[in-house]
């Protein structure tokens, strides 16, 4: 076989440094798309109460961040957060992580083609007069064909890039939303930060808040996306600690600071309704009223920020698949990598079309706001359970297999503590112990199919769980194996006259 189009075994080691890697989970959250739209989906529930939903958020994800550095030291693998899960609680519940995470992590590069599409075929629409149906589709095309060669061309220049878009979205949004807090004047309170201004009808007080954090929560997702990157990351022990604490600590900072200019600035009273506010786009509208024609930076700050974020995504979702394809949870064929650059170009091509394929179709079917909306509480649903894992895991693996090192601290009070601040977001987001706990609220249609959609989820996960553990229960154990403590290989090309040896079966 020619070693040109031979495919190599692994990632490519040592590719990156703290840098890229910091960005990677920095861009994976999309600060500018954040705010402008995830955080302020919330605020229909949350009201002028939102940056107290934030800070609820903010504490919650600061705390399984701790979590995953402790496992990030001992585990660096790009299964990331399945890897821990197995190694901490049980290999079931690894696949179980695996599982939900494959299912969720695809599903955030189709939420930043929508938001994409949505504000470019917007402003389309209100500069020229284009018509907006048809321009959010080709921006969300357009959107994914850069994230796909992005993504093919390696993982040095896909970081790479999200470093410099990271910059400038955050940069552009934390100077705007100083001046709309100087803006404010004499409207500056600390009463958004309490749950007196959570007055929307049917969510008011802490279940508006917990309802907010639904969103606020979904903000920070993506700050553990360093972990999948520790096979490619230069001392990934150090490197993913570093990188998920510092962007869930500073990009969390820029959240409160930028939803608070946004609330005092508005008016915390009209909260409920800041979302409808600029034709759909309020961040575009408040640059409009005190900026005039800079607005147009911050509509390139959003734009820039939804391709970074899916960029972000689809390096995440890639590696994760990546390694379930090495384990063979998934199709062999995943673990495919480019024989130049080494990317995994099997799972790149398979995020584009699926990616692709959900943008387009629920954004046909509801809208690119309410299928962002509905896309972003499933996964929000399931990404707050693997926290809670990942939390427990920490605990488990510390106390039963490195009690040398047990910290009560770090091994005990932070993630009892993490687990128990996403509680009121996780039953509120999967419509749960609306009768046992009083800050449950019904949220509305079509995002009330969440639990309906994560349940089926999971319970065809478990059936395969089952039958994993019936034929194939090696392939439910690999999902414990930290490939980084293993040698690399080179490719081998068998001889010509032997044919490749065939697997007994099972193995």
């Amino acid at each position: 076989m020619d070693q040109q189009t031979s495919h190599s075994p692994g990632l490519a080691r040592e590719a990156i440094g703290l840098r890229e890697v910091l960005f990677q989970s920095i861009t994976h959250m999309a600060p500018a798309a954040a705010v402008a739209f995830s955080i302020i989906v919330g605020a229909q529930f949350g009201g002028g109460a939102l940056p107290l939903a934030v800070v609820l958020a903010l504490v919650a994800c600061l705390l399984v961040a701790i979590s995953i550095g402790q496992l990030a030291k001992h585990l660096p693998s790009a299964g990331g957060f399945y890897t821990y899960v197995a190694r901490g609680i049980n290999p079931a519940f690894g696949f179980l992580v695996a599982w939900g995470y494959a299912f969720a992590e695809p599903f955030v590069a189709p939420l930043l083609y929508l938001i994409f599409g949505n504000v470019v075929g917007g402003t389309l629409n209100t500069e020229f007069g284009w018509s907006f149906e048809t321009w959010w589709v080709i921006s969300a095309i357009v959107a994914a064909v850069v994230v796909f060669a992005l993504g093919y061309l390696g993982v040095a220049i896909s970081a790479g890039t999200g470093t410099v878009l990271g910059i400038f979205e955050i940069a552009v949004f934390l100077v705007l939303a100083l001046w709309l807090i100087v803006k404010a004047g004499g409207a500056n309170t600390l009463s958004v930060f309490g749950t007196g201004q959570a007055n929307v009808k049917d969510f008011v007080g802490f279940s508006g808040i917990a309802a907010a954090s639904i969103y606020t929560i979904l903000a920070f997702i993506g700050f553990e996306a360093a972990a999948p990157l520790a096979e490619e990351a230069k001392d990934p022990r150090r490197t993913i600690r570093q990188a998920v604490i510092y962007s869930a600590l500073g990009i969390g900072i820029f959240y409160v600071i930028t939803t608070y200019a946004a609330t005092v600035f508005f008016g915390p009273g009209k909260m409920a309704d800041f979302a409808k506010f600029g034709n759909g786009n309020p961040w575009d509208g408040l640059a409009r009223q005190v900026w005039g024609a800079g607005w147009v930076v911050v509509f390139l700050a959003i734009a820039n920020s939804a391709i970074a974020n899916a960029n972000a995504a689809a390096n995440a979702t890639t590696r994760t698949w990546f390694a379930m394809g090495r384990i063979r949870l998934l199709p062999a064929a995943f673990a495919r990598v480019h024989p130049v650059r080494r990317s995994p170009s099997v799972a790149v091509t398979a995020q584009f079309v699926f990616a692709l394929i959900i943008s387009l179709w629920l954004g046909k079917q509801y809208g690119p706001l309410t299928a962002f909306a509905l896309i972003a509480t499933i996964d929000t649903a399931i990404i707050i359970t693997i926290y809670i894992l990942v939390n427990l895991a920490c605990m488990l693996f510390y106390g039963r297999q490195r009690r040398a090192e047990f910290n009560p601290l770090l091994h005990g009070v932070v993630p009892v503590l993490g687990i128990l601040a996403f509680v009121p977001a996780f039953f509120t987001a999967l419509g749960l112990g609306g009768s046992v706990f009083k800050f449950v609220s019904p949220l509305p249609y079509p995002i009330s199919l969440t639990g309906i959609v994560v349940g089926s989820w999971f319970v065809l996960g478990i059936v395969y769980l089952l039958f994993l553990y019936q034929r194939h229960p090696e392939r439910v154990r690999e999902t414990g194996r930290v490939f980084l403590e293993e040698p690399e290989t080179a490719p081998v090309s068998p001889p010509a006259a032997t044919p490749e040896p065939r697997p007994e079966p099972g193995v």
